[in-house]
């Protein structure tokens, strides 16, 4: 990216936080981190992140309560959860929350910075999203997709997709027509294919369909245990 994008960044071990903080210093962003989730509204409006990767586990206010004000604000930020927990709870509240991604610890640190450059080559700096209009507008078939602010049209009525319906639609929209593999799909949203992010992706893929069922002619046909293809007209 042509300029250093911005994490807020809240932990409260002080080891682990200051190990995180140099790492990705050390590969040219700029780091803001709190200890607790109790400043992390005020400093997320001043500090204007591009990345927000939220401790669940918090002393007085915990990530996940961060991570729903924060998504309040802007629905469009990407989060990424950590979680020391091992109780996939924890990960099913992080996904209703607004999360978009989450690691357990402990975490490799080649992980989560591949993690983050992924979300933010998905969803672009918060500048380049407020920059960007509507001129952008992708058509497939009937619709008229927004993919900056994550809308699908169809004679006026508008659905507002989730961050990761918008991965996956991308994903489709890069290889119209051609085979998708399932695998790919899930290592490129999810980071892995367990059993629990593939029967994600299930869901995610039935709520696709259903948007666009207004327009018979796009499909998304299941090719069984090999993936996915997407076909519009």
């Amino acid at each position: 990216m042509s300029k250093k994008a911005k994490i807020l960044y809240i932990e409260d071990e002080p080891f682990l936080g200051k190990i995180v903080k140099e790492s990705l210093e050390s590969r040219q962003f700029l780091v803001r981190m709190l200890t607790d989730g109790i400043d992390a509204l005020e400093t997320f409006q001043s500090f204007q992140p591009d990345i927000c990767v939220l401790d669940i586990m918090l002393p007085t206010k915990d990530g996940l309560s961060v991570g729903k004000e924060i998504k309040a604000l802007d629905p469009q930020m990407p989060i990424i959860f950590l979680t020391a927990k091992n109780q996939t709870e924890d990960v099913l509240k992080g996904f209703k929350m607004g999360g978009n991604d989450y690691m357990r610890k402990p975490f490799s640190m080649e992980e989560l910075i591949v993690r983050i450059d992924n979300l933010l080559e998905l969803t672009g700096s918060s500048t380049n999203r407020n920059q960007k209009s509507n001129g952008n507008a992708i058509t497939i078939g009937q619709y008229q997709y927004d993919p900056v602010k994550y809308e699908l049209s169809l004679k006026g009525k508008v659905e507002k997709l989730s961050h990761r319906e918008a991965e996956l639609l991308r994903i489709f929209l890069e290889k119209p027509q051609e085979i998708v593999e399932r695998k790919h799909i899930l290592k490129t949203i999810w980071g892995d294919d367990s059993f629990f992010n593939s029967r994600n992706l299930d869901v995610y893929v039935t709520k696709l369909r259903g948007y666009f069922k207004q327009d018979p002619d796009i499909q998304i046909i299941t090719l069984k245990g090999v993936g996915y293809r997407f076909v519009a007209g």
